[in-house]
């Protein structure tokens, strides 16, 4: 992947040891049990890479070049990610890291894919 590809895999790195340290912060007694699979998290996996996929396609189409549209698209995802996991803490009390990983997972494979197609 190049220069970008590592400094993404930094990123995601770095995200979800923040992502743990909050999950692990967040639980408690009353705290809402997440699974690690269900429908749910394959929405999370699917809506993460559209919409890395879009913001790709959005900044390629702006003339960023591949080696800066991947990992900006990348991080954009991931952030989406993490703010909506943020918000579900403060309204329904439980930030998931099932989903984050989920959501990690989707936008990896959706690198994956745009980093192999055509220029």
């Amino acid at each position: 992947m190049g220069s970008g590809g590592s400094g993404l895999v930094k990123f995601l790195i770095v995200l979800s040891l923040h992502a743990g340290a909050l999950h692990s912060s967040a639980a408690g007694a009353g705290t809402p049990h997440d699974s690690w699979l269900g429908a749910d998290k394959v929405k999370h996996f699917f809506l993460s890479a559209f919409i890395e996929s879009v913001a790709y396609g959005g900044l390629r189409l702006a003339r960023a070049d591949r080696a800066t549209a991947l990992p900006v698209a990348a991080g954009l995802t991931m952030t989406l990610g993490v703010a909506k996991e943020v918000r579900d803490r403060s309204t329904e009390g439980l930030f998931s890291l099932g989903d984050l990983t989920w959501d990690a997972a989707g936008t990896g494979a959706a690198a994956v894919m745009l980093y192999h197609t055509s220029r």
